[in-house]
């Protein structure tokens, strides 16, 4: 049932397919018709900042961008679960069409923007779901803020989120919010690691709990560039790096259809670049803190050769969206 539902949803405009799929979940994800996901996966649990995730295997952020769904991900299998991109006011994200699959290549091309309905939204869905596992919250700038500002947005998504989240990721790596990568870089990064990280000082008294924070990277890095974030994380003390997000390279599907289209490319053709960056990244920053691997996990093999890279844990999106529930079940088993 659940393949023959994947094929018909792969039959239909992408974001259409993305709607219909968020709107069944969030409907059914604390019902017996969750029947039609849930799944049976073995525990094989991985201890990071003192947090004990189920199993190495998450969900990577973008496809529950509103928190709406986290109880049905949960049923999937998942080992954790992120959610996000959140910004701090409501926005639409970019005109549609906006979201391309490249299905020969198993990838797919997005430039949503940040569509979402805002932190307080997200939070009032983290509020009401019945998951224990688990949960980071992935924050970023709404696009009319100027990245000299960038700083007030993401402290006042971490204020709201802290005491919600197992971890908090900061997205300063999506190619679709103007500038936005300008963040990873410099005296820019610097800035705004230092600011975060003396809000979450100030937070983590007030709560009474520590809750990690990790950067989300881009794959689109010179080595040079590589190595000096790692050092920047080093020197705020960051708790942890995810590698990667989506790239703006388009040679793995040069001349395919939509391979022109404007926006992240992610899928099976960015595993090689992310599993290159996260090896770099890793040995940069030298067993300071933990790595975790996204980008081009489609399988059991993509997903130990990542792990055996180094990385403590594993995100999925684009071969899921391509796969369904049976990519986190085969990847589990395998490991």
């Amino acid at each position: 049932m659940t393949s023959l539902a994947q094929k018909v949803l792969l039959s239909c405009e992408p974001e259409n397919a993305h709607d219909f799929t968020i709107n069944f979940l969030k409907r059914t994800q604390r019902t017996p018709f969750n029947l039609a996901y849930r799944q049976s996966v073995t525990d094989k649990p991985v201890t990071l900042w003192g947090l004990t995730f189920k199993n190495p295997l998450g969900l990577a952020a973008g496809l529950d961008k509103n928190g709406e769904c986290i109880d049905a991900f949960a049923a999937m299998g998942f080992g954790f679960i992120e959610v996000g991109t959140v910004t701090p006011r409501p926005q639409p994200g970019n005109p549609k069409p906006r979201l391309f699959r490249i299905p020969e290549k198993h990838a797919i091309i997005n430039r949503m923007g940040f569509n979402n309905h805002g932190v307080d939204y997200l939070v009032e869905q983290v509020k009401r779901a019945n998951y224990k596992g688990v949960l980071g919250i992935n924050i970023g700038k709404n696009k009319d803020t100027p990245e000299d500002k960038a700083l007030d947005d993401y402290l006042k998504c971490l204020d709201k989120v802290y005491q919600h989240a197992s971890y908090i990721t900061v997205n300063i790596s999506s190619p679709n919010t103007p500038g936005l990568r300008n963040l990873q870089y410099g005296e820019a990064l610097d800035t705004l690691l230092a600011g975060l990280k003396l809000r979450q000082k100030a937070l983590s008294d007030h709560h009474g709990r520590y809750v990690p924070i990790v950067v989300k990277i881009a794959p689109d890095l010179s080595d040079e560039e590589i190595v000096s974030m790692a050092q920047s994380f080093c020197k705020a003390e960051i708790d942890g790096v995810i590698a990667t997000n989506t790239t703006l390279s388009r040679e793995s599907v040069s001349g395919l259809e939509h391979a022109d289209e404007a926006g992240g490319l992610s899928g099976s053709v960015l595993t090689s670049l992310s599993q290159s960056v996260t090896e770099k990244l890793i040995k940069a920053l030298d067993g300071q803190m933990p790595v975790i691997g996204v980008g081009g996990i489609d399988g059991p093999a993509s997903a130990k050769e990542r792990l055996g890279t180094g990385a403590s844990l594993i995100q999925v999106y684009s071969s899921f969206i391509y796969q369904g529930p049976e990519l986190i079940k085969d990847i589990v088993d395998a490991l």
